[in-house]
């Protein structure tokens, strides 16, 4: 995880959930494989409509078409962020799209422990609606480090809630990473 996480905000809405964010029909890739692995980003956020599902309005596309990585960095989502199946392939297939964070203002718990042990994303948790704030295309610029978010487009800027002891995690480059770096496994 960078200290300093900057790029353009996808807004999302609340129950944003597994199946929302990677279609169960697209997990037949092989994570391994480079060329098949770049699916997971490319679709990312397809196959539900937008008036079903709290993505943003106007049609606004996660993945241009021909593309596997977005031109968003952070998401903002609301509550129950990443709710509905325990598929780590979540996390996973928006760090292959290019998204380094996600602020939620709460998250399912298996989201938010899958997005820490493989340090796929930063899941920062925040106590301001942001999702009604915060537009998508805003620039936004994240300090992981003091957990503050600027949106430079509107010249506004958030405290969220601390990382805590998962930071040690994410830094790390995931628990199993961090179980190493501390000794708790061998090298």
């Amino acid at each position: 995880m960078e200290a300093i996480i900057t790029g353009r905000a996808f807004v999302l809405g609340n129950d944003i959930d597994t199946d929302q964010i990677i279609p169960a029909a697209h997990l037949v890739y092989k994570l391994d494989d480079p060329d098949e692995k770049k699916n997971y980003g490319k679709y990312a956020f397809s196959g539900v409509p937008i008036e079903q599902s709290g993505l943003p309005q106007g049609n606004i596309p996660f993945i241009r078409e021909g593309n596997w990585q977005s031109e968003y960095t952070i998401v903002i989502g609301g509550k129950n962020f990443g709710c509905g199946s325990s598929r780590e392939h979540a996390p996973f297939a928006l760090q292959v799209a290019g998204i380094r964070a996600v602020i939620a203002e709460s998250y399912a718990r298996i989201f938010y422990r899958n997005s820490i042990d493989g340090a796929f994303i930063a899941p920062f948790e925040t106590t301001h609606a942001l999702v009604k704030e915060v537009r998508t295309g805003d620039d936004l610029e994240l300090d992981t480090t003091k957990g503050i978010l600027k949106n430079r487009t509107q010249g506004k800027e958030y405290q969220l809630s601390p990382l805590g002891d998962v930071e040690h995690i994410l830094r790390s480059g995931g628990i199993f990473e961090y179980a190493r770096q501390s000794g708790m496994l061998k090298r």
